[in-house]
């Protein structure tokens, strides 16, 4: 009859089987990274329907910057809620323009394979300003939301890109204060800098709206975002960020994730890449229509942000910059 462990020996037992876990899921998630994906635009991704209905190229963020910014809106499914974002926008926009003539911008939607009208909605601001103003991207099959906003970034010709999302929930006037974020880290090392909207003042009043498990979700995320990959951000996953053109080019063209949790892996990059980084408060509201499921979602986005770290530290993942094709 074998006799019980005493505590040290069983401890010694917990700690070797942790250790073993910890080695067991470090080589999954080596064997199982793509090294460097693809960066592959399909043919018909590779051309834009202007107001006229004429198909062009579209340009390359390779190329020297034509415009003072672009607005890159990923979008999918989004023919309901995109109509009030693109109003907003554009009234800002045009009416900054009208107060400041050298001011120049581009706001580019991102279909990333959307099932409903979104490219049909899109087009309308399209005929409605002109295709130099606006432009839609309509891809052929869904890549994510980071694999949409990557594929607008690499086509604009903005000095800043701001990444928006299609719902409106930030305020678009508050650009202005995610513009003076990222004149504060002036002077930018390469060029390179990046702003970020933040909720992280709206955390109390969220919680009182929230269940105890979302609310739990919530802070697990965080203290996996803060643990494993950024440390200096306490809102990664706000969808307004503003980056100049240099940063944008070396951030994106490492990237790896396409989906949720890309957000934590841009912002990861930056970090190690020593890119300074602005966190700042915007205003923000809660809009019907998420896309992203609790529990689901979060779960995937907890398994991301471990794959992130592991991939990075094993050397899986490299910080190269890759040229897209």
């Amino acid at each position: 009859m074998a006799l019980p462990l005493s505590v040290p020996e069983a401890a010694a037992v917990l700690v070797a089987l942790a250790a073993f876990l910890l080695l067991l899921i470090c080589m999954i998630a080596y064997i199982t990274a793509v090294k460097m994906p693809t960066l592959h635009r399909h043919e018909e991704e590779k051309f834009f329907v202007n107001a006229e209905g004429r198909k062009e190229s579209v340009p390359s963020i390779h190329d020297p910057p034509t415009k003072e910014l672009s607005v890159v809106v990923p979008s999918y499914n989004e023919e309901e809620r995109l109509p009030l974002m693109m109003d907003e926008a554009l009234d800002y926009l045009e009416k900054r323009q009208k107060r400041d003539p050298s001011f120049t911008y581009e706001v580019i939607v991102v279909d990333d394979g959307s099932k409903d009208q979104t490219t049909k909605v899109a087009m309308k601001y399209c005929k409605k300003y002109g295709s130099d103003k606006v432009r839609v991207l309509s891809l052929v099959k869904n890549r994510g939301k980071g694999g949409a906003v990557r594929m607008g970034v690499f086509s604009s010709r903005g000095k800043k890109i701001l990444m928006a999302d299609a719902d409106g929930a930030t305020k678009f006037a508050d650009i202005e204060k995610v513009e003076e974020g990222l004149k504060s880290l002036q002077p930018w090392p390469s060029q390179m800098a990046i702003s970020c909207g933040s909720r992280a003042h709206l955390e109390k009043d969220s919680i009182a709206k929230r269940s105890y498990f979302r609310t739990l979700l919530m802070y697990g995320f965080h203290f996996l975002v803060w643990f494993l990959c950024v440390k200096e951000i306490r809102d990664t996953q706000c969808g307004f960020k503003l980056l100049t053109r240099e940063a944008a080019l070396r951030t994106f063209s490492t990237l790896h994730i396409e989906r949720w949790a890309f957000d934590v892996e841009l912002l990861y990059i930056a970090q190690c890449l020593r890119i300074p980084i602005a966190e700042v408060a915007v205003n923000w509201t809660e809009i019907e229509g998420s896309k992203l499921v609790p529990f689901w979602s979060w779960l995937q986005m907890g398994r991301d942000l471990l794959f992130i770290r592991l991939r990075y530290m094993t050397g899986a993942w490299q910080l190269e910059t890759r040229k897209y094709n």
